[in-house]
């Protein structure tokens, strides 16, 4: 079994230095368990409370806003949906994954305790089956699939009875950070500073640069560079013959050795080797599928 189809941790505590906003290719199941976190996934915040769950597909921006002097346990899962189907669709529950693929993100809040207490009891089995060295890899493969449709069974019930696809009744500042992430999300690809933002939402420039960095844990100009940056990536996958300056200049990169310099310093390496790396992985899937 690859560790690139599946990761477990289960009750991390801490801090673990400041989170910053990513993406992933893995859809993932979090947990929380105790804390403050306020959740900023794409442009909606969830102020989130102990024994919310949150549901991703893993390519939107996400990022934890956790106060230094708060406690912050979480569990959560980074699995292929590559590695369960082939199980789901034996079963003919393939439907358990269409809360990733439509929603793309949502958070599931229940006062149904004991539904709630066996979620938790799966994150701490798949962690055991997980680490235990005595199994064969085989065989926690087998496990650890059956554990995660018994999770997206148990969360797709809740999700039916009394769960919160969206955030309501937002207070204004998460309203008005919210916004802002949109503005940015639909405008990252022209030229922005805070004032032009400002201006386009009718509030002051020290108004969005307060209450974006307060609700979301980012500044204004942090969060234009990391959605810049996840809408590289993608590009240099999906356009594999588009020139990459061209692309860095269509996401809103004025300089070259700007973007280089920032890409590389982000991701760890250059641009032209990420390209080079992501479809390597792409030609090597092509070459196992099934004829």
């Amino acid at each position: 079994m690859q560790k690139k189809l599946l990761l477990i941790s289960y009750r991390l505590q801490g801090h673990l230095g400041e989170a910053k906003a990513h993406s992933h290719q893995e859809y993932e199941i979090y947990f929380f368990h105790e804390g403050t976190c306020r959740y900023l996934i794409h442009n909606q915040i969830y102020d989130l409370q102990p024994g919310d769950i949150l549901l991703m597909d893993g390519l939107a921006l996400h990022k934890p806003n956790v106060p230094s002097d708060s406690s912050y346990i979480r569990s959560h899962i980074h699995f292929s949906p590559d590695m369960i189907r082939p199980l789901l669709k034996t079963i003919g529950a393939e439907s358990l994954l269409d809360v990733f693929s439509q929603l793309h993100h949502c958070l599931f809040r229940s006062n149904q305790t004991e539904m709630i207490q066996r979620v938790e009891s799966l994150f701490q089995a798949m962690a055991k089956v997980y680490a235990n060295e005595s199994m064969s890899v085989y065989e926690k493969e087998w496990e650890l699939k059956l554990l995660i449709a018994q999770i997206l069974l148990v969360v797709n019930r809740l999700g039916k009875q009394e769960s919160h696809k969206k955030a309501v009744d937002k207070y204004e500042k998460a309203q008005h950070a919210e916004n802002i992430a949109t503005f940015i999300q639909k405008h990252f690809h022209q030229k922005l500073s805070i004032q032009i933002i400002a201006d386009a939402l009718n509030v002051s420039k020290f108004y969005v640069s307060h209450v974006f960095k307060e609700m979301t844990g980012y500044t204004v100009m942090e969060y234009v560079m990391a959605v810049r940056l996840q809408q590289v990536k993608y590009l240099l996958e999906a356009e594999a013959a588009k020139p990459i300056q061209q692309i860095a200049d269509a996401c809103g990169f004025e300089s070259a050795s700007h973007f280089s310099r920032f890409f590389k310093n982000s991701v760890g390496m250059t641009a032209r080797q990420y390209r080079q790396e992501r479809l390597a992985i792409y030609h090597l899937m092509d070459r196992h599928k099934p004829k």
